[in-house]
């Protein structure tokens, strides 16, 4: 059994690219798991290896909600409201059945030509206004936004209104608890009318289905109602819109892969995958798990009580699974990374972030034709997840 007395400071990524820092490598070679600390909250394990990290995340053993309990480590003095990502089932199965419907492989399937329609004409804007334009703001942002407005019964036109608001809860700057706190309740009062409003006149989409579960078949609180459309709505369109800025500015920095894509664009799908595993999103480790009772990680055993981070990116570059690890390949086969996560908490719109990469990806090597990049990336800074905030680029 294994200890180490050393604890690190976390997380280690820098924000100013997508490179996964080299500190990682020397975990995952470390025998068992290292010791870290964020800025705030107590000191966690971290699981780098790919079978250490899919453990913990799929081991019952491991609760989130038990988060709530403890001094959760955390990169800002706030704690965040995390709705279902902070339950553990039986009630965080409750609340996920009534969204999963919404989000199979086959209705998800059913909204591509919808995509492809959105798609179509975020890149006909473009084409029409000329180079060189901002690729987050002009294409990467609206995208997933206007989907998940239309999926969800939200109007687009609020996107300035909710974007702040989401942008604050996904950050990790030294916002005062306060403040976090204000903005959380800003949200979810923004929210709270909207389902006043569809309460009044219904239309077909995921809110008026949920407000139904709560009004109808008492399947959930109005407290789980509002924070559950805050959590699709703001899980639904940030991490889509970050991660297509992402590919392209990996793409264009291996300029042999774009040419394969427009060359054969049929290997798109498993583009996305292949970038899904390679591009390290998260600046950190997730969120904390904490351990029920005695579990043994890797030669390392946790104490009930204990929290343990998982990062993704460091499992998605094990070479113990992964031939090749820092190569992006779109060849490879059995691909199964862990971009969206595993086990209870398996990212529930996983159907929806492929179709819109896939179509996303498509539409921009067909669309723009020689698009490269028309000036410095500028990154986002102190956010949960990396990617650029602006991005200029042109095309023929």
């Amino acid at each position: 059994m294994t200890t180490t007395a050393e604890t690190h400071d976390y997380p280690f990524n820098r924000s100013d690219g997508l490179e996964l820092d080299e500190a990682y490598a020397r975990a995952r070679d470390t025998d068992g798991m290292i010791r870290v600390r964020l800025p705030y909250g107590e000191p966690a394990w971290l699981a780098t290896r790919y079978d250490d990290v899919r453990f913990v995340m799929g081991d019952r053993r491991f609760s989130r909600a038990a988060a709530l309990e403890h001094d959760e480590p955390r990169s800002n003095p706030g704690r965040r409201s995390q709705g279902i990502l902070s339950m553990d089932p039986p009630d965080h199965t409750r609340l996920r059945v009534l969204v999963a419907k919404a989000f199979t492989v086959r209705r998800v399937e059913q909204l591509r030509p919808r995509v492809k329609e959105i798609t179509a004409e975020l890149i006909a804007a473009m084409r029409e206004a000329g180079p060189p334009a901002d690729l987050v703001d002009a294409f990467a942002l609206p995208l997933p936004v206007q989907v998940i407005c239309e999926l969800l019964g939200v109007p687009a036109e609020d996107r300035h209104r909710f974007r702040a608001w989401s942008d604050a809860a996904l950050s990790t700057s030294a916002l005062t608890a306060e403040e976090f706190q204000r903005n959380q309740e800003e949200l979810r009062g923004y929210m709270a009318g909207l389902i006043a409003e569809r309460r009044e006149h219904p239309g077909d989409d995921l809110m008026s289905a949920l407000i139904e579960a709560r009004d109808v078949h008492d399947k959930l609180s109005e407290h789980e109602l509002v924070d559950l459309c805050v959590g699709v709505l703001v899980a639904g369109h940030e991490t889509t819109a970050t991660q297509i800025p992402n590919f392209v500015h990996v793409l264009l920095d291996n300029p042999e892969r774009m040419a394969e894509l427009r060359e054969h664009p049929d290997r798109i799908p498993a583009a996305v995958e292949e970038l899904m595993r390679y591009v390290p999103l998260g600046a950190g480790g997730g969120f904390a798990r904490y351990a029920t009772e005695d579990v043994e990680v890797g030669g390392v055993l946790v104490r009930a009580g204990e929290p343990v981070l998982v990062a993704i990116g460091s499992a998605n570059r094990d070479g113990r699974k992964f031939a090749e690890p820092d190569r992006l390949r779109f060849d490879r086969e059995g691909n199964s990374h862990m971009g969206f996560g595993h086990g209870a908490h398996h990212c529930l719109g996983a159907p929806l972030a492929r179709l819109e990469l896939q179509e996303a990806l498509l539409a921009l090597l067909t669309g723009l034709p020689g698009l490269r990049a028309a000036g410095p990336v500028e990154w986002k800074a102190q956010m949960l997840v990396r990617g650029p905030r602006r991005m200029p680029v042109r095309w023929e």
